[in-house]
């Protein structure tokens, strides 16, 4: 499989810079009550701005999720709902692009896939598999941009983690699903909230050991029948 490679998107300077000084000031005011507060209130700003600097893409994303809130029939609306904050809270990264593009709304439909995708059945994760190398075939085909970068690894870090806690009866992939995807989004996230600028993940040390998880979780996930007890609790409590 192929990836997206960070060093092919341009970076948005103002945004990385934005960002580094949020962090940076919350640092300085040593994580403070009103620190997080000051925090907050920069952010929503910024993203405010983005918003209206990009007002083709936050519609395209308004209506993308709204098509995902109708596919899922009620099932995941907060999961649905953190997906469109998360992407509409980052149209900075686009940079000068106005679109959102196909490559991201592929990525975004896969990071989606725990509340869209029942009616694959077994088959969603071999459906992840396809978006994945589509996503990077088309981006790399066209401008890749740093949300496409993001959206990609967080799409992955969000669906195969739902898929290895959820649907995988081994209980060593399912620690080796967290150590895969969760742990380096949490301690990528700390470090930088630590240190006071963004802390880039080390991916390509990730990635080799991540495909092949993805490719076991896929090709046991369509040859294993959870049982009635984990059925259950993957439709009832999986995500809401």
């Amino acid at each position: 499989m192929r990836f997206l490679d960070a060093a092919c998107c341009p970076v948005e300077e103002n945004s990385r810079a934005f960002t580094d000084a949020a962090l940076a000031e919350l640092r300085a005011r040593r994580w403070s009550a009103g620190g997080w507060a000051r925090f907050a209130g920069q952010v929503t700003r910024r993203s405010a701005e983005q918003v209206a600097a990009h007002p083709r893409a936050a519609a395209e994303l308004t209506v993308l999720h709204s098509a995902f809130a109708i596919a899922g029939r009620g099932r995941g609306r907060r999961w649905i709902l953190v997906s469109w904050l998360m992407a509409v809270t980052h149209l900075g990264l686009l940079g000068e692009r106005r679109s959102v593009g196909w490559a991201n709304v592929i990525s975004l439909a896969r990071a989606n896939l725990p509340a869209t995708g029942e009616p694959l059945g077994r088959w969603v994760g071999a459906a992840a598999l396809v978006s994945d190398r589509l996503d990077g075939t088309l981006a790399r085909r066209t401008q890749p941009t740093m949300f496409g970068f993001y959206a990609d690894a967080l799409a992955d870090a969000a669906f195969w983690t739902w898929l290895g806690i959820r649907r995988e009866p081994s209980r060593w992939l399912r620690v080796a699903t967290l150590a895969a995807w969760a742990a380096p989004v949490v301690a990528v996230t700390a470090a930088s909230v630590s240190k006071g600028e963004m802390v880039e993940s080390p991916r390509f040390l990730l990635l080799r050991p991540a495909a092949a998880l993805q490719v076991v979780l896929a090709v046991r996930t369509l040859h294993n029948r959870p049982s009635p007890h984990r059925a259950a609790a993957s439709n009832t409590h999986g995500i809401a």
